[in-house]
Parts: structure tokens; sequence; C-alpha cells
């Protein structure tokens, strides 16, 4: 590489993994908790897996904590979805902030790609890149789900 961060020879071809394992995750924290990470199997999350999660995972989770909070949601597209929107509008009315239509009982618009950052984006999603992030890199996707289910209960730890 050139000190400009180019090939020397511009006719070298450089292969990139397109479509390299992954894992999804969501997590969620609350002013009292941090809920541990919960793992899609499936490789892309749409708004029916997100609802999913949803309903059998995070609500009753939520719910035995306490019926008093408000659910904010960014704007990943699967948030948007109309039957999720429509699960919230029916068990969290005015308690839910998010992306809407018209029709939605939401207590506030979440705008599409809005620049504004949630908590998560503001401080979790940093702290668990930086922690999970360091040599030895994970070796596999079981080692990096591992990891990253330590890393959560560490941020868990220190807040």
């Amino acid at each position: 590489m050139c000190a400009s961060g180019g090939p020397k020879n511009p006719g070298v071809v450089i292969d990139n993994v397109r479509d390299c394992p992954k894992v999804n995750f969501f997590c969620a924290i609350s002013n009292e908790n941090v809920y541990e990470p919960f793992f899609f199997e499936e490789l892309t999350v749409n708004g029916m897996i997100y609802l999913h999660m949803l309903e059998n995972w995070l609500m009753p989770q939520l719910n035995e904590d306490s019926n008093d909070y408000i659910f904010q949601q960014d704007g990943s597209p699967a948030h948007y979805h109309k039957d999720v929107r429509g699960y919230l509008n029916r068990n969290l009315p005015q308690r839910w902030i998010g992306s809407t239509g018209q029709e939605d009982d939401a207590l506030m618009c979440w705008p599409i790609r809005s620049p504004d950052l949630t908590p998560c984006d503001f401080f979790l999603w940093g702290f668990v890149k930086d922690t999970l992030f360091v040599p030895p890199l994970p070796a596999n996707l079981q080692d990096l789900s591992n990891r990253i289910t330590a890393t959560v209960a560490l941020f868990d730890v220190i807040c």
C-alpha cells in the first residue's frame, strides 16, 4: 500500500468476502436493567421476526420489571412494520416512541433516518464494539455470541 492508502499496482484485484457469517442480536436497556442479548436465528430480521421477539422475549421481561416505562425504538425498517406498530398500539398506547403511521397511538414519532441518538446508540453499541473487538478476535460465531453476552453482562455490572 502507498502512503495515500491506494494499492501500488492499480491493476491488482483485491477479493472481499461478501455475506460473511454474522450474528444478529437485540439488546435493551432501562434505567434499572440491561436485558441480555437476544440472538436471532435468522440471517435477516424483518418485521414479523422482530414482532415475535417483542411478544415472546422482551415485553414479558419489561412487564415483569415494571409497567411504568416508555418503549423507544430507532428507525430500523423492522420496527416500522405495520404488525409491530399494531402490537405497540394495542399493548403500549401512548407509551412508545418510534417511526409511526397516521393511525398509530405513539407518544412521539421517531423520524425515519433520524440523526438523533437513542440511548443504545449513544453508549451501549460503542461499549460493546470497543470491548468485543480486542485481540484475540472471536474465532467463530459461537465465540462471537459468547463474547457479546459477556460484554453486555459487563455493561450491566459497570452501570
